[in-house]
């Protein structure tokens, strides 16, 4: 895995002092500590850090192509480029290295921008052709690999896999952006549709940008989607072959590395499916990796170690205290843009251990998202089929006077905590389920914020676009576009970034074997039944391992990393509660509401209610842009 970074003037070549570039690229040092590169060209510059997995020695970056015409820097790995290779040897192709960011340059200078869809694997690469004058800037179908894009003063874009690749130059600008920290409070991180700082984009997945010299940049332009709109159809035992085929397709391509190589061991369905098909491809035994915690309630290293015993892996687990608040500042300048999901700090660590052993690790990301295995999935089939029995001139009145009216009971079982439910069902299917992802609903985050927000927002809410990607979604029910923008949303913004800058602060090549493209495109025309069955997720997938693992792995209760979050802010963090009240990066800002802040602090505090998560989130908020705008 590596980190890239760069410079294009569009409206006058102007030259690119490669200093400036190598600034960019020294800010990412941690994705590449194996060697780095500069080139420059009039109006161009590209740099690059590398960590070395396939042809530890040849394949130095930036690369030219072997005629001298393009120049590349590549961030990612593409599994299938030796077949790939051939096939362009065929056609006269001539190579000089053993690796994969040379079959890029060749599919590039054969099939221009239709090379993107020959390629199987995770990237982000800037690629300029020096005889056509353009910059190619490309990112993979599902938004493994990140690229940040930012233009500067002067006619220049500047791009980097990392916000601060692009705050090393000196011409970048640290302006908060006020609809980023409502999309923030939101969702708990900054989508890719925005970044935290006015200025600045990311190039969503699946998409690409075509530049030229003296060209205004047009909009990205998408080169690949996923569709739910067809429907899979056959027995059940034949829809499981094919897809024990596919996720045996997406597990041994991952597993081709010059390096050593291991796997995440949760105990869970995903990680637990991936060693198991590892281990059935591999001579040697598998390097695996889990975490666990002090607190029994919350550690699954059992599970883990089950597994590990279960196929005979070369096993490695480290027990760590829950309180990892230590870290807070380490995450914050891990991830730039404020990320409240606190399942970094146990993924963070885990990475550790796994560096220690490996370089690089394959993770049981996607199948949840792909597959329907999280239950605001399954309540959202079961809410939209009410909403079909029900006209929504009754259900707006009705459920929604009642979910107004129904008390916020933190404390109550699950199935009294009853309100999220009924102003669901009074809402649209988009919004209901937004309602459901997000961690603050308009009516709670709204009494947050200060007048400046207020007036700087206008008429935008973080749910618009969410709302907008589901009614748009190449879909046929409910169940169908709640998982597009899952997989749109959802996974790249935190799933995927959570994984990614973890990994790559530990310089750890993290792989998705379960994010396989046409795994993804085969569990998006499954019938619903084949994803859920009774209130069993993943249903096809849980049938189709039954032969690898054990009941109780594939059946129990879906757990995850846990962080004590409420515990933490009644305890140790308990001054940090009341610190952020009256942080000047909140409050003096206009951004937040004193008061406001400071009631619900106390508020949780005293045990009066369970605002664990909120706290966690204005916190790691007020340490970004503590690192986001250092003179403040």
């Amino acid at each position: 895995m590596c980190g890239i970074a760069g410079l294009f003037h569009f409206e006058t070549v102007k030259p690119v002092d490669p200093k400036r570039v190598e600034r960019m690229t020294d800010a990412l040092a941690h994705r590449g500590p194996d060697g780095s590169g500069v080139w420059t060209a009039p109006g161009v510059g590209l740099g690059h850090r590398r960590l070395s997995i396939i042809d530890l020695e040849g394949s130095p970056q930036p690369m030219h192509s072997a005629d001298g015409r393009a120049v590349i820097v590549f961030n990612g790995e593409i599994y299938n480029y030796r077949a790939l290779r051939r096939e362009l040897e065929q056609g006269g192709a001539v190579f000089r290295t053993d690796g994969d960011t040379e079959t890029i340059l060749a599919a590039w200078q054969k099939w221009g921008p239709d090379c993107l869809s020959r390629l199987d694997g995770m990237f982000v690469f800037a690629l300029y052709d020096l005889e056509r004058r353009q910059l190619f800037l490309a990112r993979d179908r599902l938004g493994v690999k990140p690229l940040y894009l930012a233009r500067l003063e002067g006619g220049a874009l500047a791009f980097a896999s990392e916000m601060k690749g692009l705050l090393a130059h000196p011409l970048m600008r640290r302006q908060i952006d006020p609809l980023a920290i409502e999309d923030y409070m939101t969702w708990g991180y900054v989508p890719d549709h925005r970044a935290m700082l006015k200025g600045v984009e990311k190039l969503p997945a699946g998409h690409f940008l075509l530049l030229e010299h003296g060209r205004e940049p047009g909009p990205p332009r998408q080169w690949w989607d996923v569709s739910f709109a067809e429907r899979e159809r056959g027995r059940t035992e034949d829809l499981s072959a094919q897809l024990l085929h596919l996720m045996r397709e997406g597990v041994t391509s991952r597993m081709v590395a010059d390096v050593p190589l291991g796997a995440f061991l949760s105990g869970g369905v995903d990680s637990s499916s991936v060693v198991a098909l590892m281990s059935e491809a591999s001579t040697a035994p598998v390097t695996s990796c889990s975490i666990g915690f002090d607190v029994e309630s919350v550690d699954e290293t059992r599970h883990a170690r089950q597994v590990a015993e279960l196929f005979g892996t070369d096993h490695h687990e480290r027990i760590v205290s829950a309180d990892q608040f230590g870290e807070i500042d380490r995450i914050a300048a891990i991830f730039d843009e404020p990320f409240a999901d606190a399942s970094a700090l146990p993924t963070l660590r885990v990475c550790e251990l796994a560096r220690e052993h490996v370089t690089v690790a394959l993770s049981g990301d996607g199948v949840d998202e792909a597959f329907a295995g999280y239950r605001r999935q399954l309540f959202q089939m079961r809410e939209e089929q009410a909403r079909m029995f029900l006209p929504s001139a009754l259900r707006e009145p009705v459920f929604g006077a009642l979910g107004r009216l129904w008390p916020k009971a933190d404390w109550a079982p699950r199935p009294l905590r009853a309100r999220t439910t009924l102003l669901s069902l009074a809402a649209s299917g988009e919004a209901g389920y937004a309602r459901a992802l997000a961690i603050l609903a308009p009516e709670q985050r709204e009494p947050l914020y200060g007048e400046t927000l207020i007036r700087e927002r206008g008429a935008y809410r973080a749910e618009q676009p969410f709302e907008k990607l589901m009614r748009e979604a190449p879909a046929r029910s409910g169940l169908d576009r709640a998982q597009y923008a899952d997989l749109k949303f959802w996974l790249p913004g935190d799933i995927l970034t959570k994984t990614d800058r973890t990994s790559m602060a530990v310089a750890l090549e993290a792989r998705e074997p379960l994010l396989d493209h046409r795994l993804i495109e085969f569990a998006a025309r499954l019938p619903h039944r084949q994803r859920l069955r009774g209130n069993t997720g993943k249903w096809l997938v849980k049938h189709t391992m039954e032969r690898y693992l054990p009941e109780d792995i594939l059946y129990r209760q879906k757990q995850g990393f846990v962080t004590p979050l409420a515990e933490w802010f009644r305890g140790p963090l308990a001054g940090e509660a009341r610190a952020i009240a009256s942080s000047e990066l909140l409050t003096g800002s206009g951004w937040f509401a004193r008061k406001a802040l400071s009631r619900l602090a106390d508020d949780h505090i005293a045990g009066r209610s369970d605002h664990g998560r909120v706290l966690w989130q204005l916190l790691m908020l007020e340490r970004s842009l503590r690192h986001l705008q250092p003179s403040a």
